[in-house]
């Protein structure tokens, strides 16, 4: 079976790696000149893991991992007002959890392709053919043919509109961003903390990264859903006035390019295959930041729809059984982050307040257990009954 996989992020890697190794021609499509470094660091836990486990890369990804403490909410002044335990998490949810930056879990699942995977950069998908045996990816000035064309082309997912024509985004009244920058005395006191502004309406966290700079991460409340054309002054404009470090970073954050921002969304889609094509991670079930798992769920999303494609005997089958494992998992996950919206980022100083409380309280070890038992969200045994013996390929002829 041939498969074009467009999108060459966290999902599209990962099922590039699993069909390859089951015996499938891939050709990986990534409108990017080159692997993106911007990104910020992810709490990785959950199926995931699971996934990466089952791979044989979970030490390669531990290998690029940080050592986070605790994550400190810090005033205007630098002042500790709350905190959470990554040790009391981690323990809660049996030691599996790591802390990656972004970029990182890329290149790892990246260096990691089988070199049979014909990966091309600076490829953008123009047109798709369904043609009912197949699929026909148009290219620009190339075409190529194959048996399935997957979307892992992230929540602006130009596959979901050339194949579904549809516009599935729940915007959840947040804009997002990510950069990185010099300043050996912000390092120095993060030291091993992910720390965060306690603040109203928006909010920047800071973290130390092992070459030396400052990772920031940035998070503010707005209605319009449109995301700036200058990064940089929208960055600076937004966030000015908050105290503690804040100001040095907004003087030293970099240009546009070398910005990651997005609007704070989830898709939900009414279906996420038709015909000879299928969508997965981020381009059909976003979970979004407020959620925590997105890396996670785009993973063993990704290894689910592999699996499937593998033990099937059509490939409608396949998408279709994928479909119905998968869809219960991440929609619960949706619906957590909806729930826990209004306490992501308090709207007023009652708010913020309570959020204090509630974080001192999650120190005593009954409440952590069930703080982080609903952020990991129900338990699934799915990637480890996948990986059981006697499941063996099955000879399809497309």
């Amino acid at each position: 079976m041939k498969v074009v996989i467009c999108g060459a992020g966290i999902a599209g890697l990962t099922l590039a790696n699993r069909l390859s190794v089951l015996g499938d021609e891939v050709v990986l499509l990534e409108r990017a000149p080159g692997p993106r470094t911007q990104g910020y660091m992810i709490d990785f836990f959950g199926t995931g893991y699971d996934a990466v486990e089952a791979m044989g890369l979970l030490p390669a990804v531990e290998n690029v991992a940080y050592t986070v403490d605790e994550a400190s909410l810090l005033d205007e002044d630098g002042r500790r007002r709350g905190r959470v335990q990554y040790t009391q998490f981690a323990k809660a949810i049996h030691g599996r959890l790591l802390s990656v930056m972004r970029p990182d879990l890329e290149r790892v699942l990246r260096e990691n392709l089988p070199e049979a995977v014909d990966l091309r950069f600076g490829a953008t998908v123009t047109a798709v053919n369904d043609h009912g045996d197949g699929v026909t990816v148009g290219l620009g000035d190339e075409e190529i043919e194959a048996d399935l064309l997957v979307g892992a082309d992230g929540i602006h997912s130009t596959v979901r509109r050339l194949v579904f024509g549809e516009k599935p985004l729940r915007c959840l009244g947040f804009h997002t961003a990510a950069f990185q920058f010099d300043a050996p005395e912000i390092h120095a006191a993060i030291g091993d903390r992910f720390c965060l502004t306690d603040t109203v309406g928006r909010q920047m966290g800071f973290y130390a990264l092992r070459d030396g700079r400052v990772a920031a991460f940035a998070v503010h409340r707005t209605t319009d859903p449109q995301v700036p054309k200058d990064l940089r002054t929208a960055i600076r404009e937004s966030y000015r006035g908050l105290g503690w470090v804040v100001p040095t970073a907004l003087d030293r954050c970099p240009p546009s390019s070398e910005i990651y921002y997005d609007q704070v969304a989830q898709i939900e889609m009414p279906r996420w295959g038709k015909g000879r094509v299928v969508l997965v991670g981020d381009s059909c079930y976003a979970v979004s930041l407020l959620a925590g798992q997105g890396a996670s769920l785009g993973i063993a999303g990704a290894y689910v729809l592999a699996h499937q494609l593998a033990h099937e005997p059509s490939i409608e089958r396949a998408v279709s059984e994928y479909e119905r494992l998968w869809r219960p998992i991440t929609e619960e996950k949706q619906q957590t982050a909806r729930a826990g919206a209004r306490w992501f980022l308090p709207e007023s100083v009652i708010q913020l307040r309570i959020r204090r409380a509630a974080l001192k309280a999650a120190r005593l070890p009954l409440v952590n257990r069930f703080v982080a038992g609903a952020l990991a969200g129900k338990s699934s045994a799915l990637i480890t009954a996948m990986r059981a013996p006697g499941r063996n390929p099955v000879v399809r002829y497309p």
